[in-house]
């Protein structure tokens, strides 16, 4: 999806990179964080799937989901990223059994483990921050994962930005 030019101009610059990063967001927080990084689960709940989230997957819009949501914490008390999870029941066999048991753990470490998973991306911007949404195609099954970039995320962003300027 591409940026409308007046939302262009709002993007910090510094957030477009992370909106557009490749790879594991878990292990690029991680990074950025000195190593520190934590999953806080906030709801886990089944519901049909949106149209636009069905036709983007290709699936039927009347399938039930599994949804995961959750807070993602870096090197700082107030969380980073808001996440949410969307893994069609169908999509929820075989190696992708494991998402809907994993607690705590961040998808990261298991998406990325060994794989690199067919990514579509698509840059939105929502009431609570600009946000990406990824569609995977994992081990033959398709999820998407939605990370929003809170505001305490773009502050630590600006306040790295400034500290690497004065050194």
């Amino acid at each position: 999806m591409q940026l409308q030019p007046s939302f262009r101009q709002e993007l910090d610059p510094e957030l477009r990179t992370w909106l557009y990063a490749q790879g594991s967001l878990t292990q690029q927080l991680t990074d950025l964080a000195g190593g520190i990084f934590k999953v806080e689960p906030t709801a886990e709940y089944f519901q049909r799937l949106t149209f636009l989230d069905s036709q983007w997957m290709k699936q039927p819009h009347h399938h039930t989901s599994w949804v995961r949501e959750s807070l993602l914490y870096g090197s700082e008390q107030t969380p980073w990223v808001q996440a949410k999870s969307i893994f069609p029941i169908q999509s929820l066999h075989a190696k992708a059994r494991i998402f809907k048991h994993i607690g705590k753990k961040p998808i990261g470490w298991f998406l990325f483990d060994r794989t690199n998973p067919k990514c579509e991306r698509r840059v939105i911007l929502l009431k609570e921050g600009w946000t990406r949404q990824s569609c995977y195609t994992w081990h033959g099954c398709k999820f998407i994962v939605q990370e929003t970039f809170l505001a305490a995320f773009v502050d630590f962003l600006k306040k790295q930005k400034l500290e690497n300027e004065y050194r």
